[in-house]
């Protein structure tokens, strides 16, 4: 498989898991609350991510953690807020405005990193074509909001 044909599957992989997760967070909220959703989401992923690492990696660079920048110890923090912000969103206004929303957000933010080389990445400059696609993003974005 070509390269930027794995790139997009694998993109594509994690947008349909955001899109599956976000219904079933939410549910847990409306039936026993927004912490307890988190705590049962992050649990989940704990265990799994666990059990990957010591069956299939026997352990693997886990030991390696404390030489990581301290930011990136604040990547659970941010899966709280996406989990409290997607189970607050969608029983509002449902799944596809609230999916928008994310992918808005992520898309703003994105270019920011971007184009200052935050977080470690790699510059990489806005250019009218990115800037044509993220202006017809947030347009159809509240578009879907605010029908619904």
């Amino acid at each position: 498989m070509p390269t930027l044909l794995l790139i997009i599957v694998f993109g594509l992989a994690g947008g349909i898991a955001v899109g599956l997760q976000t219904p079933m967070a939410s549910t847990i909220t409306e039936r026993i609350g927004v912490m307890e959703s988190a705590f049962i989401v992050h649990l989940g992923g704990a265990v799994a991510a666990g059990l990957i690492l010591l069956v299939v990696q026997r352990g693997g660079k886990l030991a390696d953690w404390h030489r990581l920048p301290w930011y990136t110890l604040g990547a659970g923090v941010l899966g709280l807020v996406v989990l409290s912000s997607v189970s607050y969103t969608i029983p509002r206004v449902g799944a596809v405005p609230t999916t928008m929303l994310i992918v808005a957000g992520q898309l703003v933010i994105g270019v920011l990193i971007d184009q200052f080389g935050l977080l470690g990445v790699d510059v990489r400059p806005v250019n009218l074509t990115r800037l044509a696609g993220i202006v017809v993003l947030c347009v159809g974005t509240w578009i879907v909001v605010r029908s619904a």
